[in-house]
């Protein structure tokens, strides 16, 4: 009896600790599919666009920055860095992203989170990817165009090419010298 007992008891603590490590294990799974962006899209944005780690990189090829962008519901875009000739020639490109974000921190750096691709021709799609559709009139002045965010740097739990990021903030954001 006290043999069976014994082995129950084993049983359970195995069972136990094949728990925890499950548990462990998809914890650590799902931080790295939320810095991975866990799509093949995401990553091939990444790889290809790097090179906007460095909000220098993006300012030497001809993008602008425009006021950092927060939802009504919370979460944020971040700062857009727009490249005019991108955004009039209509081409979608991976490398060549109509706009870089970047999210402001506290010690004034900017912080790659995302790209975003924008074009007035449409339906439109990369990867398979379909854009989302703008119409106008629109806050940002445009005529109807579609877009498609990807937070390739940066996790978004309500998806990896949502508009919003709940994890972004504008709350560093430094208001523009006039």
């Amino acid at each position: 009896m006290n043999m069976t007992s014994n082995f129950w008891h084993r049983l359970l603590m195995a069972a136990a600790a094949l728990s925890a490590c499950t548990t462990l294990a998809q914890a650590h799974q799902d931080a790295a599919a939320s810095v991975s962006g866990a799509s093949p899209l995401a990553d091939k944005v990444r790889a290809a666009n790097s090179r906007f780690v460095d909000v220098k990189a993006a300012t030497a090829e001809g993008y602008a920055p425009i006021p950092c962008a927060s939802g009504i519901t919370g979460g944020a875009m971040g700062i857009h860095y727009v490249n005019g000739q991108y955004l009039k020639d209509g081409k979608i490109d991976i490398a060549r992203p109509e706009a870089v974000m970047y999210e402001p921190t506290a010690d004034g750096t900017l912080k790659l989170v995302a790209v975003e691709y924008i074009t007035s021709k449409g339906p439109a799609s990369l990867d398979g990817q379909l854009f989302n559709f703008n119409s106008a009139p629109n806050r940002y002045g445009l005529g109807e165009f579609y877009e498609l965010h990807v937070w390739a740097w940066k996790g978004n739990p309500t998806g990896t090419f949502a508009d919003m990021n709940p994890k972004v903030s504008c709350e560093h954001a430094v208001a523009p010298s006039q």
